[in-house]
């Protein structure tokens, strides 16, 4: 029977969708899931609202298991063919909280903090020490499993897997499949959503939509800069910053603008607070989605489990449909992150880069891209040198390497001094603790 590893179950709306998916595809249906978490609470409503839709919408096909804790890990990974990996080492609190709240105290904000900057940083280095024990487990009991990887910071998790284990890995996220669609419903384009074609292709959440074109052939940049403009002169609106980088760089990316505004030196300034206002910047945005999730949950957690009814529709989400064409030897295109061997030119080898992926019986296929246009390679290159020096660092394990990543980030560089950059590294590693105990 086909084994479906999840890690991290506890993150029961995402095990919801993604497993859900699994369920409503007839060549995975009939397979094992096996639910992981450290945590016996979320793991059990996991269990309940997967058993839930497995009997409403699966006809209870699939066989459904638990596994709580480090102990049990490796039984929950033994025979897996496919592991999707949700984890959130450190959760809200008591690490998001920290990772916003001491960089504040130094003049440093951020919107999301969980890709890139100090935020970013900090997270990587405390998953990538939990992912090496994820791999030394695979390696044992399922060596040719796919790893499928949604946790951020994607790159440099997903970067750390590929370089650094024998595991066959990809990185999946939400943003790419959107992406179009997302800009041109803004910008009342939908009658060019049907029959459209696109190329993505640069770093996870700062991939470049380089091309978009209709179902004739049209080039659909020249209206699209057009519109844009427009829109970012006349009212305040969610996605200006996306916008501004059509203006300013000639192509839009995939990746939100609450989550871009803090991927370079440009936006979150403290001796330009007007720019907040200018740009629409939501600050401190992602506690206060925590905050919001954690309580919308536990309504809607109540009420599933009230009457029992709840179903479930194929979502957008890749794993599914990477699933079933392996399986199915059916081919199908994503957009995967992915060790950059030869497929974007004038990126580094050791970069994870986010490319299109044909997927069939035989694998993950990455497509050659070439060089991206300079000004995004650029841009793309402030990200990966702060990612490349990350993982150096949960290599080594040394505190020189981590306060070199955070210099390297190009917001927190372009605010803080580099005696600052040091005290807040020490100060966020010190209030870690358990977390960061590898850092010397």
């Amino acid at each position: 029977m086909l084994k479906i590893t999840f890690m991290g179950a506890g993150s029961t709306v995402f095990a919801r969708n993604v497993l859900g998916d699994c369920m409503c595809t007839p060549a995975l249906r009939e397979c094992e899931i096996a639910l992981y978490d450290i945590d016996e609470k979320r793991l059990k409503e996991s269990e309940i609202i997967l058993s839930a839709i497995n009997k409403n919408v699966n006809e209870s096909k699939a066989v459904i298991k638990t596994y709580l804790g480090v102990e049990n890990r490796k039984a929950a990974l033994k025979g897996a063919r496919f592991v999707v990996n949700a984890i959130q080492v450190g959760l809200y609190e008591p690490c998001t909280v920290i990772d916003f709240e001491i960089p504040k105290k130094y003049g440093l904000r951020q919107t999301i903090a969980d890709t890139m900057g100090i935020g970013g940083i900090m997270r990587a280095l405390r998953t990538i020490p939990v992912l090496e024990d994820f791999a030394a487990d695979m390696e044992e009991v399922c060596p040719d499993a796919y790893f499928m990887n949604y946790t951020n910071p994607m790159a440099m998790l997903t970067g750390y897997m590929q370089r650094y284990t024998n595991i066959n890995t990809i990185g999946l996220c939400h943003s790419v499949q959107v992406c179009s669609e997302t800009l041109l419903k803004n910008l009342g384009m939908e009658d060019k959503l049907e029959g459209r074609t696109e190329l993505i292709a640069g770093i996870n959440h700062m991939a470049w939509l380089l091309e978009l074109r209709d179902k004739t052939g049209n080039d659909l940049y020249p209206e699209i800069r057009k519109r844009s403009a427009k829109k970012n002169a006349e009212e305040k609106h969610d996605d200006m910053i996306r916008f501004d980088y059509i203006k300013r760089l000639g192509y839009y990316c995939t990746e939100s603008s609450e989550h871009n505004s803090e991927y370079n030196a440009f936006y979150i300034k403290s001796k330009y607070p007007e720019l907040i206002e200018k740009y629409n910047i939501p600050l401190d945005e992602y506690p206060r989605r925590c905050v919001n999730q954690i309580a919308g949950w536990e309504e809607e957690k109540n009420d599933i489990l009230a009457d029992g009814k709840i179903t479930h529709e194929r979502s957008k989400e890749y794993a599914s449909y990477i699933m079933e064409a392996i399986v199915t030897n059916t081919p199908y295109k994503i957009g995967g992150n992915i060790l950059n061997t030869g497929l974007i030119d004038n990126l580094p080898a050791d970069a994870c880069v986010e490319v299109p992926c044909l997927i069939d019986g035989n694998g993950i296929h990455p497509t050659h891209v070439g060089k991206l246009p300079v000004q995004l390679a650029a841009m793309n290159m402030t990200n990966i040198n702060a990612q490349l020096i990350t993982i150096e660092a949960a290599r080594t394990k040394k505190r020189e390497h981590i306060y070199q990543a955070a210099m390297m980030d190009p917001h927190t560089a372009a605010e803080l001094s580099i005696d600052d950059i040091v005290k807040m590294c020490d100060e966020l590693i010190d209030a870690h603790g358990e977390y960061m105990k590898y850092y010397k």
